[in-house]
């Protein structure tokens, strides 16, 4: 098993921690990475682009003008596809773009984010991640101690509350629960902060010891 400092909040190094090889030292699947946050993004898109068809749109249905005799063409009301203010044909409808991948997949496509943080040297473990009140400027000066200035995903447990409150205004950096840990957020911030009960609840999700919701 590899071994990481663990760091107060003041940067400095108050014990090792041993990290699971099966989570943290994996080897990082970049197809996987790519299937996985492709899933992600598309159940993001919102589908909501609609037209209007013949049935949707204003406008009399009274045929215009009688079938014969008129040397036009015969039509049955204004609201047809061909007239200007008629139904769109064919267009697009509302509709998910989400699917989701096998359970396997998705695990093991943290695994490997997990593990390419740790091999980038973007992970930073900390003791415990506790601020004395609710303060945006506050978590900003702990951050910069801890030379994350760049961006960050901070995961603790979800009763943090001074945290998860104070990171809230601060654009480049996001406060996570474990469970709620998933791929892009890993992907998309350059440092990925745990607090050392927050590595515990990873790893119990990603070797199948912990019953998350997947």
């Amino acid at each position: 098993m590899a071994k990481a400092n663990i760091y107060d909040l003041d940067k400095k190094a108050v014990g090792e921690l041993e990290l699971a090889d099966e989570v943290f030292g994996a080897e990082v699947n970049e197809d996987l990475l790519y299937e996985v946050v492709k899933a992600q993004l598309a159940s993001r898109r919102k589908g909501a682009a609609s037209t209007k068809n013949r049935a949707e749109v204003s406008g009399s249905s009274t045929k215009l003008y009688k079938q014969k005799g008129t040397g036009n063409a015969r039509h049955g009301t204004k609201r047809a596809p061909i007239f200007v203010g008629g139904g769109q044909a064919h267009g697009p409808r509302p509709k998910s773009w989400a699917y989701r991948p096998p359970r396997k997949m998705r695990l093991g496509a943290l695994r490997s984010a997990l593990s390419l943080k740790v091999q980038e040297g973007k992970l930073l473990i900390v003791d415990k991640f506790e601020l004395a009140e609710i303060k945006t400027k506050k978590l900003a000066g702990v951050l910069g101690t801890l030379d994350v200035f760049s961006g960050s995903l901070i995961v603790d447990s979800k009763d943090n509350d001074n945290l998860r409150m104070s990171v809230r205004n601060l654009d480049s950096h996001q406060f996570l629960p474990p469970e709620g840990v998933n791929l892009y957020d890993v992907l998309r911030h350059e440092h990925l902060v745990l607090t050392k009960d927050a590595v515990a609840a990873l790893e119990a999700r990603c070797t199948g010891r912990a019953a998350a919701a997947e």
